[in-house]
């Protein structure tokens, strides 16, 4: 990715339990970009590994981003270095800001976060309540302990539209089918959490009838399938003729790369659509959780960091 923007750890403080906020700011006369409730960033970290998140400030009118982060004791290594290793005054890189959670123009919102997810959420409500917006936030964790951000919310003009579920008390805990019954052709749901947590939310509503066009939902990880998982294939690059041929534990990315091939990468499991590429010819055999239901039986796109193919061959317009 080209674009990175060197920022610096303005201020670092604890959050949660296990949470912790960083507030970021340009280095020199560089200025940050504005951006949408919703939105996210890549950071690129010295250790060479490269993460997303949602940005949760205050939607891009401080001149700084505010981004919290869960550590992650079984992650892959990008929470546990910012959280044991980054510390204010360091410098770090930055993408500019993309948001792949946006908000309808209108219509009621019913926000839910579950943990960490509450970071878009958080946004997305200080946008509404900034702008007039008829919404109400829903937010799920484990214990008082662990719910980030909820002083600030407490202490803001919308803190009478919030109510927080734990999981440790049970008189709390959150009626998602009442919630969810009726469904309303002006309401917007949005949802981000753990996997679980979305699932349960996502399902609920759909079996409510709620229509997908005012269902909008991120994750933060993807399946649990790995990118080299099932059998070996060929890509054909459409524009030279030149077959690829991508091997049982190998991800199509990685061969292509390997072929000499420059395919923009971000996260690498299949959540950003950053590397997505358009196919020709062939089946797809879709992993991403980037991709709408409808995009996944076009398979006329796939992304080639962790999807692979149902056909032996898949051509593609690289």
């Amino acid at each position: 990715m080209t674009g990175w923007i060197r920022v610096r750890v303005a201020e670092r403080r604890e959050a949660a339990a296990d949470i912790a906020a960083f507030t970021l700011e340009p280095v020199g006369a560089v200025s940050l970009p504005p951006y949408e409730a919703g939105a996210h960033i890549d950071v690129k970290l010295p250790n060479g590994l490269i993460r997303q998140y949602s940005l949760c400030g205050e939607w891009g009118l401080s001149g700084r981003y505010e981004i919290g982060v869960l550590r992650e004791a079984e992650g892959r290594g990008g929470s546990r270095y910012l959280h044991d290793d980054v510390r204010p005054g360091d410098e770090i890189e930055i993408s500019p800001p993309r948001n792949l959670f946006p908000m309808a123009k209108q219509g009621r919102a019913l926000l839910f976060a579950g943990g960490i997810g509450v970071t878009p959420i958080l946004a997305m409500a200080e946008y509404l309540s900034r702008t007039g917006g008829d919404f109400a936030l829903h937010y799920c964790t484990r214990s008082i302990a662990r719910a980030a951000f909820r002083g600030r919310m407490q202490a803001s003009s919308f803190a009478n539209r919030v109510t927080c579920h734990f999981d440790d008390r049970p008189e709390t805990a959150m009626d998602t089918a009442a919630l969810l019954a009726v469904p309303e052709a002006e309401t917007h749901l949005y949802v981000c959490g753990p996997d679980g947590f979305m699932d349960h939310l996502l399902d609920t509503a759909r079996k409510a009838g709620w229509p997908e066009t005012n269902i909008h939902f991120e994750r933060f990880t993807a399946s649990v399938v790995e990118p080299g998982e099932g059998e070996a294939f060929e890509i054909e690059v459409e524009a030279t003729g030149q077959v690829v041929p991508v091997a049982v534990g190998q991800s199509a990315l990685e061969a292509l790369i390997s072929a000499g091939f420059d395919i923009p990468v971000s996260c690498e499991q299949g959540i950003c659509g950053t590397c997505l590429t358009e196919v020709v010819e062939g089946i797809p055999d879709h992993r991403d959780m980037y991709l709408t239901a409808a995009e996944h039986e076009a398979n006329d796109c796939f992304t080639p960091c962790c999807s692979r193919a149902l056909t032996p061959r898949l051509k593609l317009r690289l």
